[in-house]
């Protein structure tokens, strides 16, 4: 690691940690209906989208209750997102003349947007309408997103409550999470970003010349449009000469910002955050990842606010931002040390550029290794996912990071709400563990654990494990399955892992070598969002709604104490170990075995 890297990753850090208090302080505000600014001077508004929705905001709602409307409301979602894509070609605002989206493809799509995946198996600037991706894909940006903040604000009523059948109503923290959260942050983001040349227009795609003709090999295709394939399968090519070039552009800026801020992660274009017109400067890099963790770390200020004892809050964060260092501090020198199989191969450029800046394969040179390494394991601690750099071409240890925080079901910082949720049930589970030590009922912020609680908090804990190795499993078993893995061996099996942690986990991101938009990938991973989404979503309302229901037990002496830095180490370890126990197995087949391979070893 050197000095510069250090200096980045510290700055970033210092900056997010800075930032965290003062919007955890005021989210604090606004879902406990304090004075917050925003929400004052726009109540007039938030009373007029009550009123015009039939929405008796006083009127609670037993976990039950709260369940379905989420659950309604997102399926509502994700009904239109398919039907936008399924009509798009006979709908406005597609100057391109795009097709409509094949069923397997719109289906996966809607499912990803919904659940907060953002899952993208499509190229954004060949395939979606503007009117699809602002409508479909930016809309589900932020309501997805604002359905997990109200999980969580729903969990920590059933804290701070006691002896009620109510943890509050769905639509009013939907509404309050959209407007005084999400929408003044995206607003700012994005004119930031037009700022430094992201690009925000409805105008069509752009033609413009080359300087120089520019020669390539193109599939040659049927008057169908299909690929010719000569006798052996192969595909046939034909050489093509051009001039100019096709600029896509579109309304990306308002896009991005609550891509990131959302922790949603899905690209206007294909290549995500790499592409220019997406993240063009480094300031931009720079703004887009602080956005990408920004509301997960002030949630935990928000938690300790609304229960009462800040130091709650600020042990999580701190056990977040302790495994987020260690495990950057694992990605990026892996990058920099490069792979020694290109050196050994002695050819002279390979082995200086090995040498002189490590890994620069699929990484942007006006990024560079440390924040490429730094995005790819802060979109995978949240549940992100967007990328500035191709994780599929990461050293073995390097792409193992990501893939690893991903199967820690993205509680080090993760999803906007879901990720802290996540925490606090591994919490519990923490809390339960000592008190079977000392022979005590648990107790965590003066509510008793019991067997309820801990039969939902082993639900959530088992599904994403369950669906990504089953998922994984399965794909490996099927022809059609293996058909769409382009890379032999142990990468191979890497990128499948990779594909069904990311589904399995709401993060998003991928190992570009497996072609995943065919209809098995499409539909397999697709329900593997909606699984690990709201297998986990009722299971957390279920605790809420118990925590709710009981009575506040007082401190006493035989009570742990959960605000301490023992906690937090307690909490770190019940973390890693769930984490390990169940994956390590699997990345042993993949990841360790290519960096055996590398460094190598027979």
């Amino acid at each position: 690691m050197t000095a510069q890297g250090f200096l980045q990753i510290t700055i970033y850090l210092a900056t997010l940690l800075v930032l965290a208090k003062p919007l955890g302080s005021y989210m604090a505000r606004v879902y406990q209906d304090e004075s917050a600014g925003l929400n004052r001077w726009f109540a007039g508004m938030e009373k007029l989208i009550y009123r015009l929705s039939g929405i008796k905001p006083e009127q609670e709602m037993h976990w039950t209750q709260y369940a379905i409307a989420l659950m309604v409301f997102n399926l509502l979602g994700l009904l239109a997102v398919y039907g936008l894509q399924r009509f798009q070609d006979i709908l406005p605002l597609n100057p391109q003349g795009l097709a409509a989206i094949s069923p397997d493809s719109a289906f996966n799509t809607a499912v990803s947007f919904a659940t907060n995946t953002n899952w993208q198996g499509y190229g954004g600037e060949t395939t979606m309408s503007y009117l699809t991706q602002m409508l479909g894909l930016s809309v589900q940006n932020f309501v997805s997103a604002a359905s997990g903040m109200a999980v969580l604000v729903a969990l920590i009523r059933g804290f701070i409550r006691r002896n009620t059948n109510s943890i509050g109503n769905f639509w009013v923290d939907l509404t309050r999470s959209t407007l005084y959260i999400l929408l003044p942050l995206s607003l700012l983001l994005a004119v930031a970003l037009v700022g430094q040349g992201v690009v925000q227009t409805f105008k069509p795609y752009q033609t413009v010349s080359l300087q120089e003709t520019l020669s390539y090999q193109s599939p040659k295709l049927d008057k169908d449009g299909k690929a010719l394939t000569d006798a052996a399968g192969k595909p046939i090519t034909e050489s093509v000469e051009t001039n100019q070039q096709t600029l896509a552009l579109g309304p990306a800026a308002s896009q991005i910002a609550i891509k990131q801020l959302g922790t949603n992660g899905g690209g206007f274009f294909s290549v995500n955050s790499a592409h220019p017109y997406e993240n063009p400067t480094p300031l931009s890099n720079f703004l887009e990842m602080l956005a990408i963790l920004l509301i997960p770390a002030a949630l935990c200020f928000t938690f300790g606010v609304m229960v009462g004892d800040a130091r709650q809050g600020w042990v999580i964060l701190a056990a977040m931002t302790l495994v987020f260092v260690a495990l950057v501090f694992v990605a990026v020198p892996a990058e920099q040390n490069g792979n020694p199989a290109l050196t050994a191969l002695g050819i002279d450029q390979i082995a200086s550029d090995q040498q002189a800046g490590g890994n620069m394969e699929g990484k942007e040179t006006r990024f560079g290794i440390v924040n490429s390494g730094l995005w790819a394991v802060a979109t995978t601690a949240a549940s992100n996912g967007s990328v500035n750099s191709m994780h599929d071409s990461f050293t073995p240890i390097g792409g193992m990071v990501p893939m690893f925080l991903m199967q820690l079901g993205e509680v080090i910082f993760g999803g906007v709400g879901s990720g802290l949720y996540g925490m606090i049930v591994f919490a519990i589970v923490a809390v339960f563990i000592a008190g079977l030590m000392i022979g005590r009922t648990p107790e965590y912020l003066g509510k008793k654990i019991e067997a309820y609680e801990m039969k939902m908090a082993a639900v959530i804990i088992l599904v994403p494990p369950l669906v990504v190795l089953g998922g994984t499993a399965v794909a490996l078993m099927l022809d059609v399955g293996k058909a769409s893995v382009l890379n032999p061996g142990a990468h191979g099996f890497s990128e499948v892992l990779y594909a069904f942690s990311s589904a399995g986990n709401n993060n998003g991101s991928a190992f570009g070598g497996l072609s995943a938009n065919v209809p098995f990938y499409n539909l397999m991973l697709g329900m593997a969002m909606l699984f690990s989404r709201y297998w986990l979503i009722v299971p957390v309302l279920a605790i809420a709604g118990s925590l709710a229901a009981k009575k506040t037990v007082p401190f006493g002496a035989g009570t742990l104490p959960t605000h301490t830095p023992l906690f937090a180490v307690l909490l770190i370890i019940t973390v890693l170990m769930v984490g390990a126990l169940t994956f390590v197995p699997a990345l042993a087949l993949g990841p360790v075995v290519e960096y055996l391979q590398m460094i190598g070893v027979k």
